[in-house]
């Protein structure tokens, strides 16, 4: 099995583009129903990304998707000496919500990327990978879709979280927004490489049925984050 941790080896591949650059992030949350788990928000080397979507997962970021743990893809980025910002919401992000962080670059950080699971899902996560940023002053948007790692099933149902085993973490505030005694939208993983996320299937059981997810509260149409990137002069 292949690993892929892009963010590793990739230090010689910044020689070019340098700028130094003061960055105000902003994410949005556009969906009416999915929260975020604390984001990684950073700046890094030109030829290094988070991920490749069409290739496997790696372990760092199967932590993520899985579980919200973004703490692995964090130390690969400060292996590199990368800019970052870690949890700028103070934990969930919230449907329609905003947060924001700032970022001072070194000269060599000329890429921007964010991650966050998405909940609930088995392994759904936002994010922005590899963006350039720009040279000039002044105000950029991008509008986010969401990922599945193909790390796991989207069997719906509630479970640990852990990477490798099945069902979704439901932490608070989720807790009461989040069904019980689902048997399972599926047991089966048809596309193991990183994907466009199919959505949330969800039904409208909340005991049992197929999906512990509200297919009236937790379905959603990709894009599903806004970022607001301002470069200072």
């Amino acid at each position: 099995m292949k690993h892929y941790a892009y963010l590793l080896g990739a230090a010689t591949l910044a020689a070019s583009h340098l700028h130094a650059a003061e960055l105000t992030v902003e994410v949005q949350n556009l969906t009416g129903g999915i929260h975020f788990t604390p984001l990684l928000i950073t700046a890094h080397p030109d030829g290094s990304q988070l991920f490749e979507v069409g290739e496997m997962a790696s372990a760092e970021l199967q932590s993520m998707a899985e579980g919200g743990d973004i703490a692995p893809l964090a130390a690969l980025a400060d292996s590199l000496n990368a800019d970052s910002v870690t949890n700028p919401a103070g934990g969930l992000l919230g449907p329609t919500a905003t947060t924001s962080a700032m970022l001072s670059t070194a000269d060599d950080n000329v890429r921007l990327s964010l991650v966050a699971m998405l909940l609930p899902t088995n392994d759904g996560f936002v994010a922005l990978n590899g963006w350039k940023i720009p040279s000039e002053p002044g105000i950029y948007t991008a509008y986010l879709n969401a990922y599945d790692a193909g790390t796991e099933a989207n069997d719906e149902i509630r479970g640990s979280g852990m990477p490798g085993q099945a069902g979704m973490p439901v932490p608070p505030p989720l807790e009461d927004l989040v069904g019980t005694g689902g048997s399972g939208v599926t047991a089966t993983t048809t596309n193991a490489m990183i994907h466009i996320h199919p959505g949330n299937l969800g039904d409208a059981m909340p005991d049992g049925g197929n999906s512990d997810i509200s297919n009236t509260v937790q379905r959603w149409l990709n894009p599903v984050a806004k970022v607001t990137v301002t470069v200072a002069e």
